[in-house]
């Protein structure tokens, strides 16, 4: 063996098993196929070198610095890449000037690869503008939070985003095969037996992502028996792996939709399902259960008050007991909640009468409501021709107007036919007949 040979190999198993298995081309790349299948846009615009300064969106160990290597490599360009997390203007100027320089001694573009470029705040991403429109580089950026909160409209007008999704298990199987059988850069040396069950254990517990199924299998190949992995070893390397979540990011807001949504739709299952997708996670459970009690209100209501007071009752029992016994109960309220007659009736009228309230104003308080604990107040006729309710019949003032004097009676609630809404419903209704009657007298 050479002596340069020898040292390549002394680098290369120095590196971690998901960096040495990283695709040197776009036929060992897995997963993605939307967007590099055949006659694909992306896939049509490498093959056929007419790049574009692009964005990839997506989950971890979906692929994104791994394309973003492949466009340099197949088209000729240099690549230089800058961690967003670390890089500040400074570094962005002498990537320009790194690019000009390449440029001009060699007549190659660069492709500028910014990892988690979200983390860039505005200054620095408008640092980037002038190159991009004048082609000293490629610009690709990397994220794994939605682009269209994360970065400047400017600098999403000059770049296209392509969505990168999460590694089925079919390809999770391919890279994991494919990583056992490579003898250059892999474990093909080691002519490891795993069981195919067992592979598909550690594509589970991946979940979707290519790293972290790399991770695993090199975990698991250290503690290999006599060139064997057994499935107690992939058991406890898998152990404790949770689903994907990233509170706050992208998925935390889609779970919790997801699970806001299910509850309205009355889908107890579902819901009770992305309620354990994001405990799984690592979500606060104090989190779940304060966007419980909003469920509550804002899609039950008064068709079921008991419902508010179980998602109370819930979210006290998690800051008292802690877990897994408030998990329990925030379970319990999420699946009655699902189950509950539903009404968005206090919502919409909350919302449209904030509403009112914003646009008109800072109307009076009608001389008649206001409260006359003085002597002065009374001369100045403050609850002055005063219906007490309690006094009239039904204890109820038929035609009396509480609205301020500038603004007409509104009617904000309307209650369903569901729940007790329905009573409440025919309530109000023989509330509005004593009102029009208490109209007719006053009109004769």
């Amino acid at each position: 063996m050479k002596t340069g040979d020898l040292f390549a190999t002394e680098e290369m198993a120095g590196r971690p098993l998901a960096d040495r298995m990283r695709p040197r081309s776009l036929d060992e790349y897995q997963g993605q196929t939307h967007i590099l299948g055949p006659d694909k846009p992306l896939r049509m615009a490498i093959e056929n070198n007419r790049l574009h300064s692009m964005i990839f969106w997506g989950p971890p160990g979906t692929g994104k610095t791994t394309l973003a290597r492949l466009l340099a490599n197949t088209s000729g360009h240099a690549f230089h890449t800058l961690s967003a997390v670390l890089a500040g203007v400074k570094d962005i100027r002498a990537a320009v000037e790194q690019a000009r320089q390449v440029q001009a001694e060699t007549g190659r573009g660069t492709v500028l690869f910014i990892d988690e470029v979200h983390r860039f705040n505005k200054s620095q991403q408008d640092a980037f503008l002038p190159h991009v429109e004048d082609g000293t580089f490629l610009f690709v950026g990397a994220t794994t939070e939605n682009p269209s909160f994360e970065l400047n409209n400017a600098l999403l007008s000059r770049a296209r985003v392509y969505v990168l999704k999460s590694l089925g298990t079919d390809d999770l199987m391919a890279v994991l095969h494919h990583a056992l059988e490579d003898r250059e850069r892999g474990l093909g040396e080691q002519q490891l037996d795993v069981s195919a069950e067992d592979l598909e254990q550690i594509a589970r517990a991946a979940d979707g992502d290519a790293r972290r199924a790399l991770n695993l299998l090199e975990s698991a190949a250290g503690l290999a028996q006599q060139g064997r992995i057994p499935a107690s070893v992939i058991k406890e390397v898998c152990a404790g792996q949770t689903r994907r979540f990233d509170k706050g990011g992208e998925v935390f807001y889609d779970q919790i939709s997801a699970l806001h949504k299910s509850v309205r739709g009355s889908s107890p299952d579902a819901a009770l399902y992305w309620l354990c997708r994001m405990l799984d996670g690592g979500c606060d459970p104090l989190y779940v259960a304060r966007r419980v009690v909003r469920m509550a209100s804002e899609d039950i209501g008064n068709a079921d008050p008991r419902a508010l007071e179980i998602a109370l009752n819930a979210w006290q029992v998690q800051e008292r007991l802690g877990s897994p016994e408030g998990e329990l109960a925030i379970a319990q309220a999420v699946l009655y909640l699902a189950c509950a007659a539903k009404s968005n009736a206090v919502y919409t009228a909350f919302k449209t009468a904030m509403k009112d309230a914003r646009q008109t104003g800072s109307t009076e308080v009608p001389v008649h409501l206001r409260n006359a604990p003085t002597r002065l107040m009374k001369e100045l006729g403050y609850g002055k021709n005063y219906r007490y309710a309690h006094d009239e019949p039904e204890a109820y003032a038929a035609g009396e107007n509480y609205f301020p004097d500038e603004l007409a009676p509104r009617r904000y609630y309307q209650p369903v036919p569901r729940g007790l809404e329905i009573r409440i419903r025919e309530k109000l209704a023989r509330l509005q007949e004593l009102d029009d009657a208490a109209a007719g007298k006053e009109v004769e």
